[in-house]
């Protein structure tokens, strides 16, 4: 979704299931650690807002972005799955463009492994992975001034969650 005029953390909270019965899992990247703390913020913020109890978040750290997808294919096979304590997965990274090719490689390898993980499993995993060309628009998109990507992925999770659970 393009964030040209439109506010990342803008959402109508009568248009959302109550997150309450719902179980998350976040899966956030250490690499650009200042950026992915203010994904995860407003991520973790906006499941409290509508409803999320605390403790039915769980989140792992993993090193970088690339390690996403193991990290989110783990722990949709972990004991919080096996035993229905996942709804949905979020996974929270940040690539910004470099000099080398090593940013297509990376960006490619995380969306095919994410979208592999949508295709193949049965718990939403869902994209929450800035892929700015400089660590400014990474801010603004992190809590700046396009608000929080974090957050859209936390309302998408819960929606996606409520999906899950009525098509069950």
């Amino acid at each position: 979704m393009a964030t040209v005029n439109h506010n990342l953390s803008d959402y109508d909270k009568t248009t959302i299931p109550n997150a309450k019965d719902f179980r998350f899992g976040i899966v956030v990247s250490e690499w650009n650690d200042t950026i992915t703390e203010g994904l995860w913020q407003g991520a973790f913020d906006a499941l409290l807002d509508c409803g999320a109890i605390k403790q039915n978040i769980v989140r792992w750290n993993v090193p970088g972005a690339f390690e996403l997808t193991y990290g989110a294919a783990r722990m949709s096979k972990s004991i919080y799955a096996d035993s229905g304590m996942l709804d949905a997965i979020i996974v929270i990274g940040c690539v910004i463009q470099g000099e080398t090719k090593h940013f297509d490689f990376v960006c490619e390898g995380v969306t095919q492994g994410i979208k592999d993980l949508n295709v193949k499993g049965d718990i939403p995993v869902i994209f929450c992975v800035l892929t700015d060309n400089t660590m400014q628009q990474s801010i603004d998109r992190s809590g700046g001034i396009h608000g929080n990507k974090g957050t859209e992925a936390a309302i998408a999770a819960i929606k996606m969650a409520a999906l899950r659970r009525d098509t069950v």
